[in-house]
């Protein structure tokens, strides 16, 4: 590795966005500007580069002129909606840590029959299986038959939380969308379609430092 022409004898050397870096020869570009996508995912794909049982995932699905890129979060594979990819692995993770606060809003529709005061419950939290959900919106939509449209918002997103949640209180969930992801919406995006979004929204949600 070179710095501005010379041999480095230690890697314990600072620089700056001014010097020349190396290595074997070949010049180390600056790097890439944080970019975000919306992706309708639809149901039937794994959120994973490699599926060990050969299923069909996401990133085997997308446009073949986009860049690699990671997903914030993941589907699983009978959920669908809205999932963010970015190029940014460091992004990902943060914008996937609770602390951060960014909810996720699904719309569920589940088989059975719940009142508005059974979901309020939730807003205390709730464990089911040993394992502790903290608080979570839940208002009920309408019922159609045996079924109801139930919109969930939650701020961790564990390992299929709204499916078990739900179960939780007697209900089965039969189709799960998310439609929105911190800021970012679903919208009419159409189904397995990627839409960018913006630098200039990237900046206004996350800081000046994205989407440069």
């Amino acid at each position: 590795m070179k710095l501005n022409g010379k041999t480095l004898e230690t890697p314990a050397v600072k620089v700056t966005a001014n010097d020349k870096i190396s290595v074997d020869g070949r010049p180390v570009g600056a790097a890439e500007a944080t970019r975000l996508w919306r992706y309708h995912k639809p149901t039937g794909l794994v959120t994973t580069h490699r599926d060990p049982a050969g299923r069909p995932t996401v990133f085997q699905n997308l446009p073949p002129d986009l860049p690699r890129v990671v997903s914030v979060g993941r589907l699983d594979l009978t959920s669908e909606g809205l999932l963010l990819l970015t190029n940014d692995g460091e992004l990902a993770r943060r914008l996937e840590l609770p602390a951060n606060g960014w909810l996720r809003r699904y719309r569920a529709r589940a088989f059975g029959r719940v009142a508005q005061e059974d979901l309020d419950t939730l807003k205390d939290g709730i464990t089911v299986d040993g394992v502790r959900y903290g608080p979570i919106e839940a208002k009920l939509e309408r019922g159609q038959g045996a079924n109801a449209w139930i919109t969930v918002s939650i701020t961790e997103g564990k390992n299929r939380e709204v499916r078990r949640v739900l179960d939780a209180l007697g209900l089965k969930v039969n189709r799960l969308i998310r439609i929105a992801y911190g800021p970012f919406q679903l919208g009419t995006l159409p189904v397995g379609a990627v839409d960018e979004i913006p630098g200039k929204v990237i900046r206004e949600q996350l800081g000046p430092k994205r989407g440069e």
